[in-house]
């Protein structure tokens, strides 16, 4: 999943260089609601792990 966030961040910065904002604030937000996603599923992930580990 964070292999797609660096995707559609790689799209926006191309689409904002060429003058395209639509396209670059579009593919954006899916950069950043990929990666926020991502943050949370490694966060829980963690803590998955540390409470598995402990017993």
């Amino acid at each position: 999943m964070l292999h797609w966030a660096l995707v559609f961040l790689v799209v926006a910065l191309i689409a904002a260089v060429l003058g395209f904002g639509g396209i670059a604030s579009a593919a954006g937000g899916i950069a950043q609601i990929l990666f926020f996603i991502f943050l949370v599923l490694f966060v829980v992930g963690a803590l998955m792990g540390l409470a598995g580990r402990s017993r």
